[in-house]
């Protein structure tokens, strides 16, 4: 008698949804982009992290740029940015050539993200300025809006040197402080290894205080677990801290080495929580399965 085989495992999801399914955009303004960076041998977080609306970006003149390299010293588990070896050394020429790919590409609003960097002495705000001088050196008329990780770690952690960093930034008046909690509370330890939910909420708390003036923003990415009652309670605790605007969009798993997806939100959940969230008083709201943090980031409502 043969012994009887094991079921097979069922996956924690099932297919892709349609609604997550989209064009790219046309070939010809992807591979203006691509060459242009490929050129000068810059990132950004558009191809990266294989953003599915880097073709509706590229036509609306946005592109977010993905500073200090491409290899990041934390390990989020959601995150498709590459990490566990040594980071590259700091490419000086960075700025100069960020700058320039924002002339060519006549770009009206930048957005600028890095990988986390503990291993520096400032974990790269300098290095955040210096790029948006030289940017606006170029493109006097762009805006800039800056993306950063909560500047925690490395050489001088702690509240006061991450004061420090933040305030360098707030000092280069960017059109726009963002900083993703990315997940609710109950879940940012597996999520987001290495960073903090309280952590992340002070980071937007100082910049108000530091300048009350300067618009703050946050994201989310559901499909971890979480339910609609933490999501509204993570909302909740970013109006606690001034933040002015807020995205909100489905986790895709990158790889099987990644999280894998619990849950595909449907776009009729995102509207819902869409409004939640424009009656807590935020004044700019994208939520929808492909929503990114810089997604219609030059919009103001």
């Amino acid at each position: 008698m043969t012994s009887p085989q094991p079921a097979p495992i069922k996956s924690e999801i099932t297919a892709m949804p349609s609604w997550l399914r989209r064009s790219i955009g046309k070939a010809s303004e992807l591979s203006t982009v691509q060459r242009i960076i490929k050129q000068r041998q810059i990132h950004t977080i558009c191809e990266e992290g294989r953003c599915p609306n880097r073709g509706e970006c590229y036509a609306q003149k946005t592109a977010t740029f993905l500073l200090l390299g491409p290899v990041c010293t934390r390990s989020c588990a959601f995150c498709q940015v590459d990490k566990g070896h040594a980071p590259m050394p700091i490419d000086s020429e960075e700025p100069r050539k960020v700058a320039e790919a924002v002339q060519l590409l006549g770009l009206r609003y930048v957005v600028l993200t890095s990988v986390a960097r503990d291993d520096l002495p400032d974990q790269g705000a300098g290095h955040f300025v210096e790029t948006m001088d030289t940017i606006r050196r170029l493109n006097p008329d762009s805006q800039i809006e800056v993306l950063t990780p909560d500047f925690w770690g490395g050489v001088g952690a702690g509240e006061s040197g991450q004061r420090q960093r933040i305030a360098t930034i707030i000092k280069a008046k960017p059109a726009c402080f963002n900083h993703n909690i990315e997940t609710v509370r109950r879940l940012t330890g597996p999520v987001r290894r290495g960073a903090k939910y309280d952590r992340s909420l002070k980071v937007l708390a100082m910049v108000k205080e530091i300048d009350a003036a300067i618009p703050t923003k946050s994201g989310l990415m559901l499909g971890h677990g979480e339910t609609r009652e933490e999501v509204i309670e993570a909302m909740a605790d970013l109006r606690g801290v001034g933040c002015d605007r807020l995205t909100i969009g489905q986790y895709m798993r990158p790889s099987l080495e990644h999280l894998p997806v619990k849950k595909y939100w449907t776009p009729e959940e995102f509207n819902a929580l869409s409004r939640v969230a424009w009656e807590m008083g935020f004044n700019h709201v994208r939520s929808g399965p492909l929503v990114r943090s810089s997604y219609h980031a030059g919009e103001e409502e």
